[in-house]
């Protein structure tokens, strides 16, 4: 079996991802709020990039594998907690959102010890999901950035697509775990 390289450049940019979570959350903090709005743009632009060098280098290695929806779920979270306690997004929006980051990780490791066939992939609405928080996050920074006026509507409307995309994922991921530990229990 060949030895994988796993510091390649994909992975270093996916890293990149992982560490400017705490930048953004600070610039947040301090009330730099253009500023982590281009933070959280460039941090989205590197996630498409490192997958796409991945390929075209032939690069991709299991560590990136896993490393990049973590960079991913890293910078999403933080990003929804810190809005939350900022007042930019509702508080039940954040509980909504991490309660199922949260239920899913525990999910798929019970499925893991349960039937030891834990299949790692996002399913559709998952991705719709992670689409649309993206979209959520993005608005409520560039919104009160770089000082929209009448992008409340816009917040709004994203608030409750994200409320209703987590919802449905996670029926969705709850119905797919209930098969699994049914087949694999023979049922």
């Amino acid at each position: 079996m060949s030895r994988q390289v796993w510091l390649n450049i994909p992975n270093i940019i996916t890293l990149g991802r992982v560490f400017a979570v705490p930048f953004m959350v600070w610039l947040v903090l301090e009330h730099e709020i253009k500023t982590a709005f281009w933070l959280f743009i460039i941090a989205g632009i590197s996630d498409g990039v490192d997958g796409y060098l991945a390929k075209v280098m032939k690069a991709q290695s299991t560590i990136g594998a896993y490393l990049d929806p973590i960079a991913d779920k890293l910078l999403l979270v933080s990003a929804f907690v810190i809005l939350g306690v900022q007042d930019l997004l509702p508080l039940w929006l954040v509980i909504m959102v991490v309660f199922r980051d949260v239920a899913i990780v525990i999910g798929a490791a019970l499925i893991e010890l349960l039937t030891r066939n834990l299949q790692v992939s996002p399913n559709f609405s998952s991705k719709v999901n992670t689409t649309v928080q993206i979209a959520l996050v993005a608005a409520v920074l560039g919104i009160n950035g770089l000082e929209i006026e009448g992008g409340i509507f816009l917040v709004d409307g994203l608030v409750y697509t994200t409320a209703l995309t987590t919802i449905l994922s996670g029926l969705i991921y709850l119905y797919q775990w209930g098969r699994t530990i049914s087949q694999a229990n023979g049922g």
